[in-house]
């Protein structure tokens, strides 16, 4: 399966979960998309929980679901809690660090930089956003992208860089201090759903 490129907002609906940060895809109809609008069915099977903290998980970071089930696995076989490790591989990703850096102001946008070489790793460029950054690595943004006008204003909107990275704007440069905590990731997500979902 691909990854999504359709509306986001539809799908945030569909979760009940802003996946651009902004929280603006909830404030007009905080309800699901369809026809039936805000009557539809409330009560979900234990399945359907299971699955749709699954989809937000996914749909947050942006991943396919090959790639998801993958990093799943192998989050299972480091030592520590399956559900915890999992978050925390996805939280080290090259675009998410991007993003919680204040470089792009979505997710989507981070990719984007990352796509197109904007952006580096200890000096080199890497062009993979799911790329896994190691505790101690550099991120910056290349030379010559500096003065990217989507940078300036993700940067001006920007104002929490969380505990676990380093940010120096002056040099747009930031340092993964260490891997981050699981009271420092999303409360929205219960990790456990997921885990029981894929131990079907």
């Amino acid at each position: 399966m691909a990854r999504y490129t359709g509306p986001s907002w539809k799908i945030s609906r569909r979760l009940g979960l802003s996946l651009s940060g902004t929280g603006k895809e909830l404030e007009k109809r905080p309800y699901a998309p369809g026809q039936h609008g805000p009557n539809q069915r409330k009560k979900l099977s234990e399945y359907a929980l299971q699955l749709r903290e699954k989809q937000k998980l996914r749909h947050m970071y942006g991943v396919n679901e090959r790639q998801f089930a993958n990093l799943f696995v192998r989050a299972g076989k480091l030592p520590g809690i399956h559900g915890e490790n999992f978050m925390i591989l996805l939280e080290s990703r090259l675009d998410n660090l991007v993003y919680r850096l204040g470089l792009a102001r979505t997710r989507r946008q981070a990719r984007q930089l990352v796509n197109h070489g904007h952006i580096l790793v200890d000096g080199s460029r890497v062009d993979i956003p799911s790329y896994q950054v190691k505790p101690g690595q550099t991120i910056g943004v290349r030379e010559k992208s500096r003065n990217l006008d989507i940078i300036k204003e993700a940067l001006e909107v920007n104002n929490f860089v969380p505990e676990y990275l380093n940010f120096d704007a002056e040099k747009l440069e930031g340092t993964f201090t260490r891997l981050p905590e699981r009271s420092e990731l999303s409360s929205e997500i219960n990790e456990s759903f997921i885990v029981e979902f894929y131990s079907r």
